[in-house]
């Protein structure tokens, strides 16, 4: 049901937004030089590295570490980039790893290849298993403010709690939050 469920949103979302998402492109690159859309390594379900699409918000000659381990990663953000970071907007690309199955709308949002220290815990806690979210537990409850070992912890939560109520919950809290840019700290 969650797969199908899944398809039926990012479908559907695509077909209503796809003027959104082409307005969103267009500017990413009239904002900087660059590709609109930056594809990112990422760490999938059972530890499979897939290419996470987004909308680019830094500049493309930053290092591919986790925004937190920049220094001053205010230097590297466009100044569109702040702005679709705060709204979340930068994130609606994935709705095309979400129709073709490489995410879901909810789960553990994908680690970057090289965050050896959040894989290895997420496998130890058997969070490896599940297809990676756009949106997740632990995203609704702190997102950038967390630090590791409390996502890690909040993964494995939602691992034992998953369902299709506790998905729609996710999914609704973490519009609220998007429209509030909560969370985010860069």
């Amino acid at each position: 049901m969650k797969r199908l469920f899944d398809i039926a949103a990012a479908s559907a979302g695509l077909l209503v937004l796809w003027p959104v998402l082409l307005a969103l492109g267009l500017a990413v690159r009239l904002d900087s030089p660059g590709p609109a859309i930056h594809w990112s390594r990422r760490v999938g379900r059972d530890n499979q590295i897939f290419a996470m699409p987004k909308f680019r918000t830094m500049r493309t000659d930053t290092p591919d570490v986790a925004t937190h381990l920049l220094t001053e990663p205010e230097r590297w953000i466009t100044p569109l980039g702040r702005w679709l970071r705060r709204s979340s907007l930068d994130e609606l690309p994935q709705l095309w790893s979400v129709l073709v199955g490489q995410m879901s709308l909810v789960g553990p949002r994908p680690a970057l290849f090289n965050q050896d220290d959040l894989i290895a815990l997420r496998t130890e806690a058997g969070v490896h298993r599940l297809r990676p979210g756009v949106t997740g537990w632990a995203q609704i409850n702190g997102r950038d403010d967390l630090p590791i070992d409390e996502k890690v912890r909040l993964d494995a939560e939602y691992l034992t709690k998953r369902s299709f109520l506790f998905d729609l919950r996710i999914i609704l809290v973490t519009a609220r939050a998007a429209v509030a840019a909560q969370g985010v700290s860069h």
